[in-house]
């Protein structure tokens, strides 16, 4: 299997199985064995080896042909003894020293595996309040948020990537002024993403004007009562400066919880797109819709039968995967969460001649979005026939409803894609291209220009030499901004900061009309961009209906571009079209 240089160094750094020395013991294809092999095995308890083999051989074909792939723990970890397989943890932090420290170490655990962790640190009481079994004061949530951040540095340094998190701290908390600047101070929390927890009644009064009140959760109490507008500028100014925080719509989330009788959806993994309650993992797959592609339109019975496999495999998944802790292992089996979604969208509009930010666009995301989610609660049913439905069934919002059973409790979300759209070579999740062209810049310092495949395609075809357009296409990263490249190639490749705000919010709409769980996508600002405009991508969010919004402010982040034009448009050795912390 052929790869290019920058996939081949990811599934060198980090996928491929090790020696005890070090050394690389594994090719891609036998990688592909590996984890097609180790899932399938659970299907021996339905239909004995036999089945288990052909199933195998099914998986390898999806797994190898780059149409379907797993999250990452569960490529690196699938056949290893004891592997853990899943992407997607919260863990509940209480207002005690156990509970905190024992989340520390929970967390730990975790991230050795190569999961992400979510928090929701709204229980712990606020900054100087009471701590009456010392007569001390308390530290509050930012503070013990240092010791999640850096412990999550010391693990991250022996293992084969870095550690990410999300923390939410609800609005109404009394300490979430210092939340929302937390990110002001270099280096401070850089493990983690940040959120901040909103309702539906506190959007209403960001819009009419009114003030809300703070609630000191040790106690309940109502502390001191801020303007809801006023603090809605405040996390603006900072998401523009910092691209933290985001806002997660808690009312939205609540309302498509599945099973709303265990308990409230309080936070979500790293990246915002799976909600999950205390303790439940949720394991991720995506299918390529780049690869989908035949002369001017999409294989749909390929699709469909890709989101069958997909289902089944993500819930082998379950059965195949070691957990870090019992309690994770029996919520986990009960509802047996999973989360198909896709990657390569942008590609696929190339490919389909269809501007990223076009009509037609929004129109044919919607439709594959539907069907995949309509196919994959039929396959769910259909698991559910065969293999029972999951343990909670009886408890959820799926039988209140009167809907058959189901084997999953969830079948669907839309992740960031991350390192597995490097190794598929598509572009990542439903993100608009990062770049048409770019310098990258590997770990060792060596650099290596990179020109999209499609791109250099769209030139051949057109008559167009490459030595005139790619120096300066290389220099930009763009092609829209050349007015005497044809207009039909300017349309065909706008690069992430040339689609609008609104269309962009529109796509991750037009997804999540049809994701049980959420939607991960960044809203990316060019450099120039105001606080208004943060605000208005945030309302505009809210009235969509999307469960959580991230913004992000073109160089607002050290380290993730290493150089802007007018230089040359240099990237590091591991972005992948992304702007958070990402275990997926």
């Amino acid at each position: 299997m052929l790869f290019r240089p920058i996939a081949q160094r990811v599934l060198e750094e980090r996928y491929l199985k090790r020696d005890p020395e070090g050394h690389i013991i594994e090719t891609p294809e036998e990688l592909f064995w590996r984890v097609a092999r180790e899932v399938a095995a659970a299907e021996e308890r339905y239909g004995g080896e036999t089945r288990a083999a052909r199933q195998a051989e099914a998986f390898h074909q999806a797994l190898a042909s780059l149409k379907f792939l797993p999250n990452t723990p569960t490529l690196m970890n699938a056949g290893l003894p004891r592997g853990q397989l899943a992407a997607c943890f919260v863990i509940p932090v209480e207002d005690d020293m156990r509970s905190i420290m024992e989340a520390v170490r929970d967390m730990s655990l975790i991230h050795q595996t190569g999961g992400g962790t979510g928090f929701t640190f709204t229980h712990l009481r606020p900054r100087g309040d009471q701590v009456r079994s010392t007569g001390r004061v308390a530290s509050g949530p930012v503070g013990f948020m240092r010791i999640f951040d850096t412990t999550t540095e010391v693990v991250k340094q022996g293992g084969r990537r870095r550690g990410a998190n999300m923390g939410i701290l609800n609005v109404d908390h009394p300490d979430i002024l210092e939340f929302i600047r937390a990110k002001s101070e270099p280096g401070m929390l850089a493990n983690f993403n940040l959120s901040v927890g909103v309702t539906d009644a506190f959007m209403e009064l960001v819009e009419r004007g009114g003030t809300y009140p703070l609630i000191n959760p040790r106690t309940g109490q109502e502390v001191d009562r801020l303007e809801a507008r006023e603090v809605f500028e405040y996390i603006c100014h900072y998401a523009l400066i910092t691209g933290d925080p985001g806002l997660v719509f808690l009312d939205a989330i609540e309302r498509d919880n599945p099973t709303p009788e265990l308990g409230r959806l309080e936070a979500t993994n790293p990246c915002g797109e799976q909600p999950l309650l205390p303790y439940e993992s949720c394991n991720l797959g995506s299918i390529n819709l780049s690869q989908l592609v035949q002369k001017d339109d999409l294989d749909w019975e390929e699709l469909d039968r890709l989101v069958r496999l997909g289902i089944t495999f993500l819930d082998d998944v379950i059965d195949r995967s070691h957990y870090p802790l019992p309690q994770i292992a029996a919520i986990t089996w009960a509802n047996r969460k999973v989360g198909l979604g896709v990657m390569g969208l942008a590609d696929m509009f190339i490919k389909l001649k269809l501007p990223y930010d076009s009509p037609e666009a929004l129109d044919l995301a919607e439709r594959i979005m539907s069907r995949i989610e309509a196919v994959a609660v039929d396959q769910s049913q259909a698991l559910a026939r065969e293999r029972g439905p999951f343990p909670n069934f009886p408890r959820s919002r799926w039988h209140a409803l009167g809907h058959p059973p189901r084997r999953n409790a969830t079948v669907t979300t839309v992740a960031p894609t991350g390192t597995i759209s490097i190794i598929a070579g598509t572009s990542s999740g439903i993100e608009p291209l990062f770049a048409v062209a770019y310098r990258r810049r590997a770990l060792e310092g060596e650099e290596f220009d990179e020109v999209h495949p499609l791109f250099l395609k769209e030139l051949r075809r057109l008559g167009l030499e490459q030595s005139d357009w790619l120096p300066r296409v290389l220099t930009t990263g763009r092609v829209r901004p050349f007015p005497e490249v044809p207009e039909s190639l300017r349309r065909l490749f706008p690069t992430t900061f040339e689609v609008s705000v609104d269309y962009q919010l529109e796509m991750q709409a037009a997804f999540q009309r049809h994701v049980e769980n959420a939607v991960s996508k960044t809203i990316n600002l060019p450099p120039e961009a105001t606080q208004e405009d943060v605000a208005h991508a945030f309302l505009k969010a809210y009235h969509l209906g999307l469960k959580g919004i991230t913004v992000y402010r073109y160089g607002s982040k050290p380290g993730q571009v290493l150089s802007l034009p007018p230089q040359r448009l240099t990237l590091s050795h591991e972005f992948s079209e992304e702007c958070r912390l990402c275990s997926v």
